[in-house]
């Protein structure tokens, strides 16, 4: 799909990713609609974790003609999953999985009236490899992910596409503290948030379903699916690492 003079909606767009992918969408001549938190440029305040103005802003959505919808905003939570309070699991399970899901149904029935539009949901190399002391962000992103596989296959033929994208750690402020220095201990590459916007802006050009960014992460997923066991073994030590810095920070 060619963005000029397209709608783009983009959820999370003052962030460290959503900064440079807004930028890269308005370079693509797209008329940007960004939704976040902060006020900013061509923004919609909106708390995506409050439950009221998540239908503000589906109803606002539903009334507009959106030609793509990238839903980027996403929580995270580094710790043991008992842990974990109920107030951020409901924040992280309303941001990450029933925000894209709302939002699609809002902008599904004016693209279906025009045979026209993409929905691109942000995941992680997380939904499908899902990682110790991260159990509900994954299991947020695997829902995602599955949710944008049903959409798509309901929607085959009608010109609204999906497109789900699992970028995997990307150098940005959700990634610092204890969790940089997981990432530090266990060797595991940051990509830089320019390259992820480029490839997200790449998949959304060429239409592409399915995107999984990063080597090996893309192979360990392939793995798993065939044989959960050998991952099971593998993230045994960096659950163990995890284990180190969770204890420090109590």
């Amino acid at each position: 799909m060619q963005l000029n003079g397209k709608h783009v909606v983009l959820t999370g767009g003052q962030g460290g990713i959503g900064s440079l992918l807004a930028a890269r969408l308005k370079d693509q001549g797209a008329r940007l609609t960004i939704i976040d938190r902060q006020e900013g440029e061509d923004t919609l305040v909106a708390d995506l974790s409050d439950t009221e103005s998540l239908n503000q802003t589906c109803e606002r959505l539903a009334q507009d003609n959106v030609d793509v919808l990238i839903n980027l905003a996403g929580l995270m939570y580094f710790g043991h999953t008992q842990d974990q309070n109920s107030d951020h699991i409901s924040a992280m399970m309303r941001v990450n999985l029933e925000a894209p899901i709302r939002l699609s149904q809002a902008v599904i029935p004016s693209m279906l009236k025009r045979q026209s539009g993409q929905i691109v949901n942000i995941g992680s190399v997380f939904g499908a490899l899902a990682f110790p002391h991260f159990s509900v962000y994954s299991a947020t992103k695997a829902g995602l992910k599955g949710f944008s596989e049903a959409v798509r296959r309901e929607y085959a033929g009608t010109g609204v596409g999906v497109t789900y994208i699992a970028p995997r750690a990307v150098k940005t402020p959700l990634n610092s503290g204890p969790i940089a220095e997981l990432h530090a201990k266990t060797k595991t590459v940051n990509d830089p948030p320019e390259k992820v916007a480029n490839m997200i802006i790449q998949a959304i050009l060429k239409n592409r379903k399915n995107v999984t960014i990063g080597f090996p992460e893309s192979l360990f997923v392939r793995i798993n699916a065939l044989c959960p066991a050998i991952i099971d073994n593998a993230l045994v030590s960096k659950r163990d690492i995890a284990n180190e810095i969770l204890q420090k920070t109590q």
